[in-house]
């Protein structure tokens, strides 16, 4: 065996959640920390200290030192190559446009691996916000990798539910130290137990989960949705709200956003039974709307309400749910208020720019809320013929709570 005890984390993507999440758990765990990132500035600072600082922002500042690590610029291709090929676990956060570019990376520290040992599997945490992960690398390394290399006996994909929220840094703080970063206390990885090939890494804040399609729902369908939920409810009631918080601190609003939270999390609990309790969803609920009044994270109604073509996208946290209510026989409704509130939100950013996709959603909402029901959240309007009366009835109706 190449790997016996190898405490070792091979972490491509050294951003928020790399830096904030993944290397603070695992340094914190005894781990060397290995960066894989294009950022040379970035890399140079880590190979220069050996540790930075992640500073947790609440009600007061907390700094935790992350030390043991180092990093490696991705073009330095041989270097990353034997750096994953004798790692003791991988985790990928580079966000959803960068995975492309680190599958060859990744398929050939798997095959430099194999070629050393034979029988040593690798497991790799995807630290993404993606649904069926898992299948998106499969697909991806199979075809990078010989037809004979064993990728399911080799490779351990294990998928993630990254609950954590990272605090908006501004480019004076970014300047003052690039290593630092900021985060929020909240510091459990949830993870899929069944994926692992190697024994799971005993680290605090690590939580592997049997049925992890049920937790990674869970994020969506109660995390995302209540943070978008809040942004278009905020919007409605005032459009001169700026940061989550403030709209938040309106009882009517908040009330109003648990209440939606509540009705999504009945959802999931029919849709897996025995996962989760009342009693766990409603702590979990109001310990996230605790979490998005956090003044220190700095989130802006903007940032959590935008990108219109992606949150209300078929499968996405508000149309998902909905599609899952209809299925189950189940209530929607305050889900579907928040839909047609969605649909009614037009923030600028601070240079007073909509984004380009936005923009495009506003030019389908100009022909009537079928349309977005149709072209955006893909329901069928022969299908869903009661949604779309309850839809138009909602923004005929509607008005400030």
């Amino acid at each position: 065996m190449i790997i016996s005890d190898n405490k070792k984390i091979v972490i491509l993507g050294a951003g928020k959640i790399g830096r904030s999440f993944i290397g603070q758990l695992f340094s914190r765990g005894g781990y060397e920390v290995v960066f894989i990132d294009s950022n040379i500035p970035l890399i140079f600072e880590l190979n220069l200290r050996h540790k930075y600082k992640v500073i947790i922002k609440s009600d007061y500042d907390e700094v935790i030192w992350v030390d043991h690590v180092r990093g490696v610029l991705s073009n330095q291709e041989d270097e990353v190559t034997r750096e994953i090929a004798t790692a003791g676990i991988i985790a990928v956060s580079v966000g959803l446009a960068g995975l492309a570019s680190i599958m060859p990376l990744l398929a050939k520290g798997l095959l430099k691996r194999y070629q050393l040992d034979p029988s040593c599997p690798l497991d790799i945490i995807i630290a993404e916000n993606l649904r069926n992960a898992s299948d998106y690398f499969r697909v991806n390394l199979q075809n990078l990798l010989p037809g004979d290399y064993p990728l399911n006996r080799l490779a351990g994909l294990v998928e993630t539910s990254i609950g954590k929220m990272v605090p908006i840094m501004q480019k004076k703080e970014i300047a003052e130290d690039i290593l630092q970063i900021f985060a929020e206390p909240y510091n459990t990885l949830i993870l899929d137990k069944q994926a692992f090939k190697n024994p799971i890494p005993a680290i605090e804040g690590l939580a592997p989960k049997e049925n992890m399609k049920a937790w990674v729902d869970r994020k969506l369908y109660i995390h995302n949705l209540g943070h978008a939920t809040s942004a278009y409810l905020a919007f409605v009631q005032n459009p001169e709200y700026f940061y989550l918080y403030e709209a938040l601190a309106n009882v009517r609003i908040y009330t109003a956003v648990r209440e939606t939270m509540l009705q999504a999390a009945n959802i999931l609990k029919v849709k897996y039974p025995g996962e989760f309790t009342d009693e766990g969803l409603t702590g979990h609920i109001d310990d996230l709307l605790l979490r998005f009044q956090n003044r220190s994270l700095g989130d802006t109604i903007f940032r959590v309400g935008c990108d219109l073509m992606r949150k209300l996208a078929p499968e996405d946290r508000i149309a998902g749910a909905i599609r899952l209510a209809v299925e189950l026989g189940l209530p929607y409704d305050r889900i579907l208020y928040a839909m047609v509130c969605g649909s009614r939100f037009r923030v600028k950013d601070e240079q007073g720019h909509m984004l380009k996709d936005d923009m495009e959603f506003s030019i389908i909402y100009a022909e009537g809320i079928d349309a977005v029901l149709t072209r955006v959240c893909g329901f069928n309007p022969t299908d869903h013929r009661i949604l779309y009366r309850q839809a138009k009835e909602i923004e005929n109706n509607l008005s400030v709570m």
